[in-house]
């Protein structure tokens, strides 16, 4: 049975950050786990709505993981122009409710649920879900779902090389 989620076309300029001189295109080798898949069952690409979502999602993960911030740069902030892709929309609360699920919060222990619905999306052909950010509520996060090695969408122009922690974002959670 197909879950209860209405589709959204996402536009407009989604922001990932990644290690100084990557290539933004290359995925990993084995793909990684994250709230919304495990690597095993699927690959995919996280996106930000913004600076603030960006960088609070990445002091929650270095909170998370006991890395100094100091020890992750410089990073590479890179833009990916989306244009009219439809994904599962569970932005809201009422729609996470609708898949079984409460709105995120920080921490890798409460990723199973999360990624059961994400696989499930995948197995339905979604190319991927909006959602809220367990490290920033009011932000929204892109997860792409990565087939054949392929991203749904590619970044554009040069990255900003950030090589200063920036202030932790207001309203940030860890």
């Amino acid at each position: 049975m197909a879950l209860d989620v209405d589709p959204v076309d996402v536009v407009g300029t989604w922001l990932r950050h990644t290690s100084h001189g990557r290539d933004p295109r290359t995925r990993p080798v084995p793909p990684g786990n994250n709230r919304w898949q495990r690597g095993t069952v699927v690959d995919a690409l996280y996106l930000a709505d913004g600076e603030a979502t960006m960088w609070a999602e990445w002091y929650r993960s270095l909170a998370e993981l006991a890395v100094p911030p100091l020890h992750q740069l410089p990073r590479d902030v890179w833009r990916y122009r989306v244009r009219g892709l439809e994904v599962a929309d569970l932005g809201e609360k009422a729609r996470l409710a609708r898949v079984g699920l409460k709105p995120p919060a920080p921490g890798r222990k409460t990723w199973l649920p999360y990624q059961r619905v994400g696989h499930e999306l995948w197995r339905e052909g979604w190319s991927g879900l909006l959602a809220p950010s367990a490290a920033r509520p009011e932000g929204r996060v892109l997860c792409l779902f990565v087939r054949d090695g392929e991203a749904p969408v590619k970044p554009w122009g040069r990255p900003r090389v950030v090589r200063e922690p920036p202030a932790p974002p207001s309203g940030m959670r860890t």
